[in-house]
């Protein structure tokens, strides 16, 4: 096993705040929401009950060249785009196609591609039903179509542990390089579920604000009139690597993953564990990777979906590992501006975790009116400095299935 750190070169985003990662971070510490009415035809042909999303503020489709456009459902159109940024970003490097590898993820995969072609069945018949049918839907397309484009050899592996995924898929990255399987891995997720069966189906399960009047304060972790998530879509992408293979090809470094944490909670399909032991323990592993103790961590991007149960949970997980201290770190809870991008949130908060230990900034978490008193995190709806010298940073993910996943970074 190598002992070299793994380090973040490239990151890209496309996200309900900003068509790139620089664009969604500058959008992000300005205090915007992508949250938005929904126009579509269907909201009204379904009634649903929430008429509002955070769709990704550009569409792949307009980025991407038609012909590959149409091979791909929106999830994989979505990780192409941040991907390709990604790539660019650090410096397209030149790599032997066998030491390059993708770890990716998603929670749903290809839905739209699977509900248009039930459509088409029963209206048009068998003979209609497109041939791609199934590459398009598959949970793994995302990662098969990126390893095709870069030439990825290595390997192209999937995780699918719903809102935790795109986390888990940093943490096979960090294990995947350390363990000498690549020299530089594509790693993110990536979803596209605002589709009429998922917001009737998290709305039926009272998981999603109902704020049909307002829906760019709707997300509002931490408040203590808090309803739901918001629905989200988008990708995001970190290129990691070793150090040495970064500094001998010259490249620039965002920061450095220095540790992650899976676990199980082992409780409810849907409902986290009330006393956080399994959140806890992913922390603790992830500080136990890097090295690290509680005291050294100085900013948290906490999972905080906005939701009335979920929020408080993580916060006792959370005291459990740094007892008092925790309501002397600067959290951020970026949902509250992004929504809940599902298998894509993990890897998205983690490019906005490694850009404010390089701008020595926690982001801002807009909507906060009244502080829960059940939720008395360091929080703020402006930026909080972080201050100069050497920073330690960790992102939560926690998915339903009970899946808890954690990343810790450290400044450079």
């Amino acid at each position: 096993m190598s002992t070299s750190r793994i380090v973040v070169t490239g990151i890209g985003a496309s996200s309900p705040i900003g068509g790139t990662a620089p664009e969604s971070w500058s959008a992000l510490l300005a205090g915007e929401s992508g949250a938005r009415s929904l126009e579509h035809d269907w909201v009204q042909e379904y009634q649903l009950p929430v008429t509002f999303a955070a769709e990704a503020k550009v569409r792949p489709d307009t980025i991407l060249q038609r012909p590959v456009a149409k091979r791909l459902d929106p999830a994989s159109q979505f990780a192409m785009v941040a991907a390709m940024e990604a790539w660019e970003d650090a410096g397209s490097p030149e790599v032997d196609p066998d030491r390059l590898g993708v770890d990716f993820a998603t929670g749903i995969g290809g839905v739209w591609t699977l509900l248009d072609a039930w459509d088409t069945l029963r209206e048009k018949g068998p003979r209609r039903v497109m041939p791609m049918t199934v590459p398009m839907l598959m949970p793994n397309a995302a990662a098969g179509n990126l390893s095709l484009h870069f030439g990825a050899r290595a390997y192209a592996r999937t995780v699918a542990s719903a809102c935790a995924s795109s986390t888990e898929s940093l943490v096979n990255a960090l294990s995947h390089l350390r363990d000498g399987l690549a020299d530089i891995v594509i790693a993110g997720g990536t979803e596209s579920a605002i589709h009429p069966i998922t917001l009737a189906s998290f709305a039926s399960m009272q998981a999603l604000s109902k704020r049909n009047d307002s829906p760019e304060t709707a997300s509002r972790p931490a408040s203590i009139d808090r309803d739901g998530f918001v629905m989200a879509e988008g990708a995001a992408v970190l290129i990691l690597e070793t150090e040495e293979h970064a500094r001998a090809r010259g490249a620039k470094i965002y920061g450095a993953l220095v540790g992650g944490g899976v676990t199980a909670d082992s409780h409810h399909i849907t409902a986290n564990d009330p006393e956080g032991r399994g959140a806890a323990r992913a922390v603790r592993l992830a500080l136990e990777m890097a090295g690290a103790s509680p005291d050294d961590v100085t900013h948290i991007n906490a999972h905080a979906t906005s939701t009335p149960v979920g929020d408080p949970n993580e916060y006792q997980a959370l005291r459990a590992v740094f007892g008092s201290r925790v309501d002397d770190i600067p959290v951020s809870a970026t949902k509250a501006s992004t929504g809940h991008l599902l298998g894509g949130t993990g890897a998205l908060e983690a490019i906005f975790t490694v850009l404010a230990l390089r701008d020595r900034v926690a982001p801002p978490t807009i909507n906060l009116t009244e502080q829960d008193p059940d939720v008395p995190f360091r929080i703020s709806g402006e930026p909080m400095e972080l201050g100069a010298g050497d920073h330690l940073a960790i992102s939560n993910s926690f998915g339903f299935g009970g899946h808890n996943a954690v990343v810790a970074f450290a400044s450079v």
